[in-house]
């Protein structure tokens, strides 16, 4: 019978994206220091977009350079003018300006039309009518741009914009005049033009008049009010381009060039530029010795010096030692120092407290102040990116101890060694396809990121391998009953899908004598629907508290799981009563790993009793597995520790302390250039975790280790295959 189920439909699909070696970190400070408040005055149709020109030169004059409108002399527009004048003596002064007005109407191409055109300004002005005041001087100085009062207008104008939030045309017009003034008045002008400038987002063009005016500063309160200003935006407003704009070319002897230049200097260090960041800083003790800012450019200068300094033996560890995630960092650290124990290779251990921005200051303290030659951890997400980033901006060799997909893309500094979920789907494949010859499969999955991730890399894996999905189907992350989800995988939820079930129905409807009899045998309709089982293994990415409970739930849906002894298969078809039942194996991963219970088995088996037997899962490391260089680790870990047994955890902590010391005590490695490529050149390294290469991508590839389940408990089922991997790569 064809499966009920469309193996595309419950799974949806995820689109899979790798990390990318980008410059987000550095970016995000080209931005500016605060957020720019958009200017509230609209451009014009096809003017420039705002601070696309050079605001480091002043800006032209906005009005024409000669008149728009040949003014003439009239008698009678005279004596209006002389009137109003007289009038307006005694009105108060937004009526007074409407007499202005009411003479420019009548006589408006005359010289006493545009005088009173200006006066009217001049009242909306003096009354705070800023809008009204814009638009008399508007009028005024486009139609007649040498009227006499024009640059008494023009100064209005530039003011009544700004005041009314106009910033932009109040730029234009105060920077223009400012260009031409001198004195006090100067000053005044380049103060508003400043503020205009702020205003309407044109920070460079306000940092060049804040740095113009410490240049002309004439004494010392004067000159450090300036420099102030400088200061305040630099720090506030101005970002990195605007800096730069404005530092390009400027003189030394400028008040305002050690602000400017100790500015760029500590983006530079942010952007780990270090070519500029140590020329400018030469540059910046060269001319401004006795600079407030200069004991800082020293100790940044000396730091960024000591990048390069190595200390070849120091190895420094990120790892989580306080907080919630402190028992694993400690996991980690003790295999690390087992691993480590009679050598002479330093540990310097950075807590990153489960925190990004710690781990990425961690990074910079062993790079920077403790001369690391390489790093180890984190193991968090959000940190082994953090760290992972800056440590490939520093160029200090990192082994990374996360599952984070992608993490060796930020850059060739950049290892992993951790297993990952890919890996695990791709263990889980090989052995089921390659080993068993199994081609079709269900997943159950918990609709949570791990569960989803690993269904859908095992769904990729088996499809390449030329295999099948039949069924899938996802549960809540809190559900303990999954009666509903066993019945869609066999067949026994969506009856009205099923051929032989409809045609059940009809038979038992026309057979019937009456409703309780039609009813009596749909119900025995139903008990007697076999399961539809078009699938040999199915895949359960969970942990093992909940696999004990999934386990049963499949049972009752006659999905024979225990059965891998043909004695006992043929004893449960005789009880069936069908010669044609098959069992399906359960695949799980290391979530299945389980501690000991009372009787010494482990709780999956306890728990799950003869539904999980015959189960297979894989997992980065078995404390009883064969391999030799596993049980030398096992019997040292508990030498060391009492008798305890170690984990996953130790066990990678471990082999990456050994890996270290082996790089570090054979090969000699002076640098971090020369340990990369030696960390990057390793093969065949025999492990707790098994024997490692680190591939073109500096994933740790390694054989996994296969579990099987009986009734006597966990076993390593064979030998791994060598091309099986831990990073998935």
């Amino acid at each position: 019978m064809e499966a009920h189920v469309d193996p595309t439909a419950p799974l949806r699909r995820t689109l899979r994206t790798t990390l990318s070696a980008s410059l987000v970190a550095a970016l995000a400070l080209l931005l500016p220091a605060c957020p720019r408040p958009a200017s509230n005055t609209a451009s014009k149709p096809g003017a420039s977009a705002p601070g696309s020109e050079d605001q480091t030169r002043p800006p032209a004059s906005p009005f024409p350079d000669r008149p728009s409108v040949q003014a003439r002399k009239d008698p009678a527009a005279d004596a209006a003018l002389q009137q109003a004048v007289a009038s307006a003596e005694t009105a108060p002064p937004k009526q007074a300006a409407q007499l202005f007005l009411s003479v420019r109407k009548a006589y408006p191409a005359t010289t006493a039309g545009q005088e009173a055109l200006y006066r009217a300004g001049v009242l909306f002005y003096d009354s705070q009518d800023y809008v009204n005041a814009r638009k008399s001087f508007n009028e005024l100085l486009f139609e007649n741009p040498l009227f006499p009062q024009a640059q008494d207008a023009k100064r209005r104008l530039g003011q009544a914009a700004l005041e009314s939030g106009a910033y932009r045309d109040a730029y234009q017009t105060l920077a223009s005049l400012a260009e031409r003034a001198e004195g006090p008045e100067k000053k005044q002008l380049t103060e508003q033009a400043m503020r205009a400038a702020e205003g309407a987002g044109l920070y460079t063009a306000a940092l060049t008049l804040a740095v113009q005016q410490a240049g002309e500063a004439k004494d010392g309160p004067e000159r450090d009010a300036a420099v102030a200003r400088v200061e305040q935006l630099v720090e506030g407003r101005a970002d990195f381009l605007d800096i730069a704009k404005v530092a390009d070319g400027l003189s030394p002897k400028n008040p305002a060039w050690p602000v400017l230049t100790f500015k760029l200097a500590r983006i530079y260090n942010h952007l780990r530029d270090w070519n500029n960041l140590e020329s400018t800083l030469n540059r910046f003790l060269q001319e401004a010795p006795q600079s407030p800012y200069a004991p800082q450019a020293r100790e940044l200068l000396a730091r960024a010096t000591r990048r390069v300094e190595v200390r070849p033996n120091t190895v420094g560890v990120l790892l989580p030692m306080t907080g919630r995630y402190k028992p694993f960092g400690e996991a980690v650290l003790k295999g690390m120092q087992l691993a480590l124990q009679g050598s002479n290779v330093e540990l310097v251990v950075k807590d990153t407290q489960g925190e990004a921005n710690l781990a990425g200051q961690a990074v910079e303290q062993l790079a920077f102040d403790e001369g690391a030659i390489a790093a180890v951890g984190p193991l968090l997400s959000d940190d082994a990116k953090r760290a992972a980033i800056v440590a490939e901006e520093l160029q200090l060799p990192i082994l990374t101890l996360t599952r984070q997909e992608g993490i060796t893309d930020i850059g060739p500094h950049v290892f992993r060694n951790m297993l990952t979920n890919t890996a695990q789907a791709r263990a889980i494949a090989d052995y089921a396809m390659g080993q068993k010859g199994m081609k079709s499969f269900a997943v159950l999955y918990p609709n949570i990121p791990y569960g989803v991730e690993l269904a859908n890399d095992f769904w990729d894996e088996v499809v390449q391998r030329g295999g099948q999905i039949r069924g899938a189907e996802s549960y809540g992350f809190d559900q303990t009953t999954f009666t509903t989800e066993a019945k869609k995988l066999v067949g026994r939820y969506y009856l009205e899908d099923r051929t032989d079930y409809v045609e059940g129905v009809r038979d038992a409807v026309e057979g019937a004598q009456d409703a309780f009899r039609r009813r009596k045998a749909i119900e025995k309709l139903k008990g007697n629907l076999p399961p539809v089982i078009d699938f040999e293994g199915i895949l359960i990415p969970d942990d093992w508290r909940r696999v004990s409970l999934v386990a049963p739930a499949l049972a009752v849906e006659d999905i024979v799981t225990n059965a891998c002894d043909p004695r006992e298969l043929e004893r449960i078809r005789k009880t069936t009563g069908r010669e044609d039942l098959k069992t399906v194996t359960l695949f799980g991963t290391n979530q299945w790993s389980s501690p000991k219970g009372r009787s010494g088995l482990p709780e999956l088996l306890e728990r799950g009793g003869k539904f999980v037997t015959c189960s297979v899962f894989v997992d980065g490391f078995f404390v009883d597995s064969a391999r030799p260089a596993t049980q030398r680790f096992v019997a040292a870990f508990r030498k060391a520790n009492d008798g305890r047994d170690p984990g996953l955890l130790e066990a990678v902590g471990y082999d990456a302390g050994r890996m270290l010391r082996q790089v570090i005590e054979k090969q000699h490695p002076a640098t971090r250039e020369a340990l990369r490529d030696d960390l990057a050149a390793l093969k065949d390294f025999d492990g707790a975790t098994g024997k490692t290469t680190f591939d073109a991508k500096r994933e740790a590839q390694k054989p996994l280790f296969l579990i099987g389940i009986d009734s006597k408990g966990v076993t390593e089922l064979e030998s791994p295959a060598p091309h099986a991997s831990a990073s998935g790569s």
